[in-house]
C-alpha cells in the first residue's frame, strides 16, 4: 500500500426526479450540503431549467446527479446501494424511518448479528439504502 494514498470519492449518478430527491437527501443526513447545480438553458439538450448535473454532499461522501428527460426501460435495483455507518441508533432510527417513507423495507431494523443494528430500505425514489450501527 502507498503511504499517503489519497481516499478515492465516489460520485454515483441518480437518474430521478434529482431536485426533490437532492433536497430530500441533504434534508436527512447531517454534514451535507449541495454544492454545484448547472441547468440546461434555452436551446440546450435538456428542456430549460431542468438539472444538467448537479453535487451534493452526504455525511461527506460526494454523490452526483442529473435530471434525465430520457424515457428509460428500466429502473434502480437494490443489488447496488448506498451503505451508511451510524453513530448512534438515534440517527439510524430517523434515517431509516425518513427513508422508509413512501418506500419499502428491504430488511426492517433489527441486529442481525453482524452490527449492533441494521436495516436496508429501498426510498420512494427508487434508491436503495444500507444503513448501519456498527458493533
Amino acid at each position: 500500500m502507498v503511504a499517503n494514498q489519497r481516499k478515492k470519492r465516489v460520485k454515483t449518478a441518480h437518474l430521478i426526479k434529482q431536485t426533490e430527491a437532492m433536497n430530500f437527501y441533504t434534508s436527512i443526513f447531517k454534514d451535507s450540503q449541495i454544492t454545484n447545480i448547472v441547468r440546461y438553458g434555452a436551446n440546450e439538450a435538456g428542456p430549460e431549467g431542468t438539472v444538467m448535473q448537479a453535487t451534493f454532499t452526504l455525511k461527506g461522501q460526494e454523490f452526483m446527479c442529473i435530471d434525465s428527460f430520457v424515457k428509460h426501460p428500466f429502473t434502480f435495483t437494490p443489488s447496488i446501494s448506498n451503505f451508511v455507518t451510524c453513530s448512534s441508533e438515534e440517527e439510524l432510527d430517523n434515517l431509516y424511518e425518513k427513508l422508509n417513507e413512501g418506500g419499502q423495507a428491504l430488511m426492517p431494523l433489527n441486529n442481525y448479528g453482524f452490527s449492533k443494528k441494521f436495516g436496508w430500505v429501498n426510498d420512494r425514489f427508487g434508491v436503495s439504502w444500507q444503513l448501519n450501527l456498527p458493533l
